[in-house]
């Protein structure tokens, strides 16, 4: 039993030698005991393939793909269908106001709005918008903005897809998570909370 002992400690010495002086410096390359995905099948930026028949390693995207939570649809002559107010909620530098051309304010719209609203704002905002959601009664330091504040009731609907989009103080963006038109459903629907609660 001793012998064992022995060599297995003696394993773990050359495995320590071994292994860990691979961040030092040497003339020579080291021992990759463990790749770390050092070298990977992969094509650079514009070089050529020998995979595909026309010999190039850049290919077009699959036709009909758009990213990932963003669907970019296309007029009959190829130019963008999304303005960059639907997309950003702004004018150049200036916050637009009213809903875009792509936004049809419906009772559809509003009930997506509110289904948004439940699930991305009410834990901070509180299911009317009063700043007194969950998060905000329990760890919110400052508190959570009251949606139903005079102050918020007169900001352009651009700025409020705009924070909803990109976020503001502690409040995280939502771009990646929520599609475009469903944070425009969520400003039709702040917009009704605003008018149910009062705020002027």
């Amino acid at each position: 039993m001793r012998w064992f002992f022995l060599i297995l400690f003696a394993v773990a010495v050359m495995l320590a030698v071994g292994i860990g002086p691979r961040g030092e410096k040497f003339a020579q390359p080291p021992l990759y005991l463990f790749p770390d995905m050092d070298w990977q099948d992969k094509l650079k930026f514009q070089k050529p393939s020998e995979f595909f028949e026309n010999g190039q390693g850049a290919r077009r995207p699959v036709a009909n793909t758009v990213p990932i939570g963003h669907a970019f649809p296309l007029t009959k002559d190829g130019s963008p269908a999304e303005s960059e107010y639907f997309l950003n909620g702004t004018f150049g530098d200036f916050y637009g106001d009213g809903m875009p051309a792509e936004v049809k304010v419906d009772e559809a719209l509003l009930l997506r709005g509110q289904q948004r609203f439940q699930i991305f704002c009410s834990p901070c905002h509180g299911t009317s918008g009063n700043g007194q959601g969950i998060v905000s009664k329990y760890w919110a330091i400052p508190p959570t903005a009251n949606l139903q504040d005079p102050r918020v009731a007169a900001m352009p609907d651009g700025q409020i897809f705009w924070t909803i989009t990109y976020g503001k103080g502690l409040m995280g963006p939502y771009n990646g998570a929520i599609p475009p038109a469903d944070r425009w459903a969520i400003t039709a629907y702040v917009r009704a909370l605003q008018s149910a609660g009062g705020a002027k």
